[in-house]
């Protein structure tokens, strides 16, 4: 078991014990980064020096799973402690959707709160604003807003680079307004006189979409939904991972004498990849592989600030992402051609999306100096479900029985102080369908849809109207279904996943 933190805190030097006790916390997710997108997992065609460096001074979690293999879902989870399944309205958000966390649910962010951290949420959220769907005031005060979730500061992506609104929400306002252009916005109906990929191609200077993505043109780049306005406050693709850190930065220079809890959330990997100039032609993967670069880029920006300013020895750092890799995601930015023999996902199959392994098998690396093991690889089964409690642990804050209920502290785990796992790791596909995974075996529960998803992306879905299940021991890769070869093993888990179904 994890000593508690003032036990870890005495045996270090007198300076750095009084300096500050509690460790900082970044919690950095990126987005659609697949388990084998860095090389430190084994990808060849793409170097991620920084997040490497990272591992080999850190723990390297190799069974670490997210709770869907979509983005809105996996964050509402790794948020609250609570499966997204038992909550209508955690699938894919628009962005112009009403908050989907209830500002009465508990998140880590009020843990955090609890324990004495200063908290801030920055970069991509797609989790909803305001209190109503549809009804934000862009151009005034939302009323429902991170604030309201535990966070102090946010500076955030209301949903997706591929969404409107193009623009960033700071405190609950548009960031940079610009009032002689006024913000609407709607994913019903385009507003009149304004262009769309879909009628003006020729407006299309940077990418062109591949499936869907044809309404607002901004920035070059047609999205999903329809805005009108922004002005000065629309992004610059090229510049969202600049902007994304200098404002981490900011955060970390207004609180560096404090302990601080930081969720910072990347675009890195998600569609329409379009990386800062300074990574153009770096990578032989072309635009996803030099998003890859830009991803390990910011997460050496935020490790040389916190060296600079003498506070990296005692922040924790935890790198993840929110689902599986996807390569064609709606633009023609030449992903699968130039992906070559790169495995996004790794030894598993398939991507987001799925049900299977390749949607919600993450990368997952810890790293503190003070409080970490260095060097150490874990193939413990793990969950991102396990953030709330295990942070909470960290901090010494009780969690009460209704918070986080789905929740359980395997923080010793993570910090690589034993080997502890969880008896299995549940994750919702795309469809709804469940899986459940255990150390050995992987069990997908019945489901209506075709093999591959046929909205756009060549994704396999692993949907089939008759449990499966495999053998992750023999071959990590989904092949052989041995649902008529063990039907007691079979039986176990589906009669274990309707225990957690029907639990709370």
């Amino acid at each position: 078991m994890l000593k508690p933190l003032t036990s870890l805190l005495a045996a270090l030097p007198l300076c750095a014990a009084a300096q500050q006790l509690k460790p900082n916390i970044i919690v950095l997710v990126a987005d659609d980064l697949g388990y084998g997108d860095l090389s430190c997992y084994g990808a060849t065609r793409v170097s991620t020096p920084t997040v490497d460096s990272l591992a080999a001074n850190g723990v390297r979690m190799t069974n670490m799973h997210a709770c869907a293999s979509t983005s809105t879902p996996s964050r509402y989870a790794l948020l609250t402690g609570e499966y997204p399944f038992r909550r209508t309205g955690t699938d894919v958000a628009a962005g112009n959707a009403g908050m989907i966390i209830k500002p009465d649910q508990t998140t880590v962010a009020d843990l955090m709160h609890r324990a004495g951290y200063a908290t801030a949420a920055i970069g991509k959220w797609h989790l909803g604003l305001g209190s109503r769907t549809a009804a934000q005031d862009w151009n005034g005060t939302i009323d429902l807003t991170p604030r309201d979730l535990g966070f102090d500061y946010h500076y955030i992506m209301a949903a997706t680079a591929d969404r409107v609104p193009c623009v960033y929400i700071e405190n609950g306002r548009v960031a940079n307004y610009d009032a002689s252009a006024p913000i609407s916005v709607s994913y019903q109906y385009n507003f009149e006189g304004e262009p769309t990929g879909r009628n003006n191609p020729e407006l299309l200077t940077k990418l062109r979409p591949s499936h869907g993505h044809d309404m607002s043109i901004v920035n070059g780049i047609s999205r999903i939904g329809y805005m009108k306005g922004g002005g000065r406050a629309l992004w610059r693709d090229e510049s969202i991972a600049d902007s994304i850190v200098s404002h981490a930065i900011g955060f970390i220079d207004s609180h560096r004498a404090t302990p601080f809890f930081m969720y910072l959330c990347t675009n890195d990997v998600h569609v329409p990849r379009m990386p800062h100039e300074r990574f153009r032609g770096k990578s032989v993967m072309g635009l996803r592989g030099e998003a890859i670069m830009q991803f390990d880029w910011t997460v050496r920006q935020i490790t040389d600030a916190l060296r600079q300013r003498g506070i990296d020895r005692n922040t924790l750092i935890i790198i993840t992402s929110d689902n599986g890799p996807v390569l064609d995601d709606g633009y023609q930015d030449r992903a699968i051609e130039l992906c070559g023999t790169h495995k996004p996902s790794g030894p598993y199959r398939s991507g987001k999306y799925s049900a299977y392994e390749g949607g919600s098998a993450v990368p997952f690396i810890v790293y503190w100096p003070e409080g970490a093991a260095q060097g150490m690889t874990s193939d413990a089964l793990g969950s991102l479900i396990d953030m709330p409690a295990s942070l909470a642990s960290l901090s010494d804050v009780a969690l009460q029985p209704a918070e986080a209920h789905d929740s359980q502290n395997h923080i010793s785990t993570w910090l690589g102080r034993d080997t502890r796992q969880r008896d299995y790791a549940i994750s919702m596909a795309s469809n709804r369908s469940l899986t459940l995974r255990t150390q050995h075996y992987k069990y997908i529960s019945p489901s209506d849809g075709g093999p591959m998803i046929t909205w756009g992306p060549k994704i396999e879905t692993g949907y089939r109207p008759t449990p499966q299940l495999y053998d992750l021991s023999k071959s990590a890769y989904e092949q052989t279904d041995i649902a008529k070869e063990r039907p007691k093993l079979l039986q176990r888990l589906q009669r274990l996943l309707g225990e957690v179904r029907g639990g709370k």
